[in-house]
């Protein structure tokens, strides 16, 4: 799994790494420069909303490649994989950054993370009219200010003023401009395929998988559960509860064997709240409970040392 770029990285790589806010920053386009050089394929590990004011390029995200030659407000979130080329030397309007931190639980409950805006299978290119531009302008106006100020609660208000950009963005009309595959199925397997491996590897017990479930995986893919499943049938032959369980068993096998990580490390890490339910998962999946596999692992290691020495 390729590395996330973290918030801290981003304005390092581009030599701004005195003009962090934290949990959010706002920021113009033509004054940061952030756009007007081409940004690698790479997850980041924080939320990012766009405003194309001026200039041109091409985005890449998921399966999907469009040429943006007119304004537009894009919408890219830490399990989005993204790259942007610029195609125009001029490059202007506002871009905000804001992490998890930012994101107050209400936010997250009813808006961000049901939102088709930040969802991987969703819509997240839009084009807004001459009204919604000047709108939009005026907002992102209103966010320099208040992030500078003193105002005790100017993140609350700060969040209130990304849930009006969402809301507007839901308002417009999508592209027509861009690319995927015909097949819907080949199209769906792979944004799932590529959802479950970017979750692996674990590389710390206090690192946790966010989706587990069909359901989860469905909701963030932002298709029905029924068409997931017979996508992935299609496709792959197998159930999307066979695919998570297989993926997330190889893990295990992994940790199991290379980490001294104790069980309820390694269960809390996979997304199950209780080491039994873990065990009886592995259980199920292997034939073994995870001491076993693990004891198994060292004897066989032992004896191959032994026979290399």
């Amino acid at each position: 799994m390729d590395k996330s770029e973290s918030i801290s990285e981003f304005y390092v790589r581009r030599g701004q790494e005195n003009k962090e806010k934290g949990q959010f920053n706002v920021c113009r386009r033509e004054e940061f420069a952030c756009d007007s050089t081409a940004l690698p394929p790479n997850r980041r590990d924080f939320y990012k909303i766009s405003m194309i004011a001026n200039g041109s390029g091409i985005l890449s995200y998921a399966d999907r490649i469009i040429h943006i030659d007119k304004p537009t407000i894009t919408f890219l979130n830490p399990l989005i994989p993204y790259s942007w080329e610029p195609t125009s030397i001029e490059q202007a309007g506002y871009f905000c950054l804001f992490t998890e931190e930012f994101i107050h639980q209400n936010l997250k409950n009813e808006s961000l993370s049901q939102s088709p805006l930040f969802k991987v299978g969703g819509n997240h290119v839009f084009f807004p009219s001459e009204e919604s531009i000047f709108l939009l302008q005026g907002i992102f106006e209103s966010m320099f200010r208040e992030l500078n100020s003193s105002y005790s609660n100017k993140y609350d208000l700060l969040r209130s003023y990304v849930q009006i950009i969402m809301h507007e963005a839901l308002k417009m009309q999508l592209p027509e401009n861009f690319y995927q595959p015909n097949n819907s199925s080949e199209r769906i397997s792979s944004l799932f395929l590529e959802l479950v491996d970017r979750q692996y590897p674990i590389d710390a017990p206090s690192q946790r998988i966010k989706l587990k479930t069909t359901n989860e995986f469905a909701a963030q893919l932002n298709v029905h559960t029924n068409s997931l499943n017979r996508a992935l049938k299609d496709t792959t032959g197998k159930t999307t509860s066979e695919l998570i369980a297989e993926r997330m068993s190889k893990e295990a096998k992994a940790l199991l064997n290379f980490s001294n990580w104790d069980i309820a490390e390694i269960a809390y890490s996979l997304g199950f709240e209780h080491s039994s339910n873990f065990i009886n998962f592995f259980k199920k999946q292997t034939g073994s409970t995870p001491l076993q596999f693990r004891k198994e692992k060292i004897n066989c290691n032992k004896k191959n040392a032994e026979l290399i020495s």
